[in-house]
This record gives structure tokens, sequence and C-alpha cells, in this order.
């Protein structure tokens, strides 16, 4: 009679000859771990490799990210999305430098303190680095163990129950190899809408393969309906420039730049909208001229409509503000955007720049 006290053995064996060649495999190191592991959350690994390799080229240490500047990072980091990471990164790459020598810390409870550090990093990169036996869980192993307890909801009494099985089988030599072999078979032969059973490795402790439809466990929750956010942005003009504004580190998409603009009423007239907008958060005032586009953006919890208008702006004398500048369309490359503003840039440039 199998029990899932000896499953680490089949793991291991498969992982061996199965695992997948990914750049950060070749290092057991802190750094490339630790740098691997925050660009893979809620990031795909196919998207995340040709990053990671421009990363390393330009920033190969925990030093050299400590003592870069965060903006050089951000633009680094451009399409990746949720930003956070990076900013965090960045924090936690300092404090590791001058406070730790660019060492793990010797006791886990330190390293969460870091800022972005939370269960599963820090499960994963000391699992890997200093062969600590703790399970990494993610949604990946959480699926794969689901399966094979055949658990159909992620209670939270349900959810202890995959972590004591985890710690319970985790290889004491090799627990990042472990982690790893199971991150792979979740994202492979396990995977959310399809089950390969018949090559899965540890086929024979699992419960939900004698089912007629394994891969229904655990219960997937219903998708909710996005909502809708609806924005008008400006391409304020003077002297051949225009204004971008930098995001509030404390915000979503903090530390990149934008375009000023601001969440609307459908009901209240645009023009009138970005006029007090512009006015109100940039102390001038502007014609509002042209309407260009409306561009659609989606998020992870909600969607974007954002229509843009060309303005010139009626101030002669024009004050310095923090985290603002003019720039020309040929600087864009210089400075950290959202995806949303890469889509009007592009649009822009397609129907050309001047009004």
């Amino acid at each position: 009679m199998y029990t899932t006290n000896n499953i680490s053995p089949y793991l291991l064996k498969w992982y061996d000859q199965n695992k997948r060649d990914l750049p950060w495999r070749k290092y057991n190191d802190l750094y490339h771990v630790y740098l691997s592991e925050v660009m893979l959350q809620q990031t795909k690994v196919e998207t995340v490799i040709p990053y990671y390799k421009r990363w390393l080229k330009k920033y190969p240490t925990i030093e050299s990210v400590a003592l870069s500047n965060l903006d050089d990072l951000l633009k680094l980091w451009e399409g990746l999305g949720y930003y956070s990471r990076c900013v965090n990164f960045y924090k936690a790459c300092i404090i590791l430098y001058s406070q730790y020598n660019s060492q793990l810390p010797n006791n886990m409870t330190d390293f969460l303190k870091l800022p972005g550090i939370g269960n599963y990093i820090s499960a994963a990169v000391y699992s890997i680095v200093d062969k600590l036996p703790a399970p990494a869980v993610d949604a990946n192993v959480t699926r794969v163990i689901s399966r094979i307890l055949a658990i159909r909801n992620l209670t939270p009494y349900n959810r202890r129950r995959i972590f004591n099985l985890l710690e319970k089988f985790i290889d004491k030599e090799r627990p990042g190899d472990l982690n790893q072999a199971l991150m792979d078979l979740g994202s492979s032969i396990c995977a959310p809408i399809n089950t390969q059973c018949i090559k899965c490795p540890v086929s024979q402790f699992c419960k939900a393969k004698n089912t007629l439809l394994p891969f229904s466990y655990p219960i997937k929750r219903n998708k909710s309906i996005k909502n809708i956010k609806h924005f008008i942005a400006a391409i304020i003009w003077h002297k051949k420039q225009f204004l971008i504004m930098k995001r509030p580190f404390n915000s979503m998409l903090g530390g990149l730049w934008e375009l000023p603009n601001t969440q609307i009423d459908l009901k209240i007239s645009d023009d009138i909208q970005l006029f007090n907008y512009i006015k109100n958060s940039l102390n001038f005032t502007t014609r509002i001229q042209n309407k260009i586009c409306t561009i659609k953006h989606s998020y992870s919890h909600f969607d974007i409509r954002v229509s843009l208008y060309h303005c010139r702006i009626n101030d002669i004398n024009i004050k310095n503000m923090k985290d603002v500048c003019w720039i020309r369309p040929k600087d864009i490359n210089n400075y950290a955007f959202s995806k949303s503003n890469h889509k009007l840039f592009k649009i822009l440039n397609t129907n050309g720049w001047t009004i």
C-alpha cells in the first residue's frame, strides 16, 4: 500500500530526468535565486527569461542593484508588470548589501522582514540556497497536492493539510530540488486545465487520478466580472515638448512616468473634467484641442478606457514642479512608462505627434 510519506524519491528521480533548463537554475546563490523568484511572481516563465538575462547583464550582483538608481531599474523592468516587485527588490538589496554583506541572513525571520518578502519566496530561497527543508507553496504546488489528496475546496483547514503533508515528505538533503520538482510538475503534467496522469511520477499516490475528472480538483473559483474605469489623459504641449508626471511610489505603478490623467465621471463633459484636473493638479491652465483616441487596457482586477486629448499650455511662465518633466517624443525611451501609456504613444507615433 502506497503512502504519501515516500513520494519524495519519485519526484526527485523524475526531476533529475525532466527538469526544465532555466537560466537561474545554473546558480544556487542568493542573488540569482532571489531575483528569479521575484520576477516569476504572477508572471510566466517564458516572459521572465529575457528580462532576467537583460537584468543580469547590467546588474550582476546585489551590490550593483543597491548602488543603482531606481528610475534605471524601473526602465529595465518596463513591461514585466507588477512594478512594486522592482521597488521592493531594490529596497531589499540595499538592506542586504548594507546590513548582511550581500549574504543570506542566518535567520529566515530576518529575511521575511525585507520589503516584498513573503512565505513563498523565503521558503524557495532558503530551500535552494541554504538547503533548509521549508516547503515553498505556490498555486502550482497547491494544485498538485490538492489532487493527490483529492481536495475539492481550498479552505484554511485544507490548506493546512497541504502544508503539513509537504512538511512531512520534503527531502532533507534536497529540499530546493523537491520544491522545484513540484513546481515543474504543476506547470506541465499536472496543469490547471489538463492532466497527463499517465506521465506523472506520483500518479500511484493520487486520489484525484481515480476520478473521472482529475483536473476538477481543486474547485476553481469563478472569475468575477471586472469593473471598467474611465480616464482622460492629456498630452500637453509647450515649445515642442510635452509634459509627463511620475506616479507616487505608494500607488499602483508607483515610480513610473505617465501622461497627466484622471479618472472621470461619464456624466460630465471630458473637456470640463480635464481642464479642472490640470488646473488643480498642475497649477496652470490649458487649451484643450482635439481628441486623439481611446484605448483599452486590462489589469488583473479591472479594465480601463483612456481617452487622450491634445492640449496647449496657456501660461507663459512654467514653474518647476516635483516629479514633473518636459520631454520630446524622441526622449520616451529614457523613461519607464506603463503599457497603457505605450499604447497611446504608438497611436501618436502612427498619426503624427503634431496637433
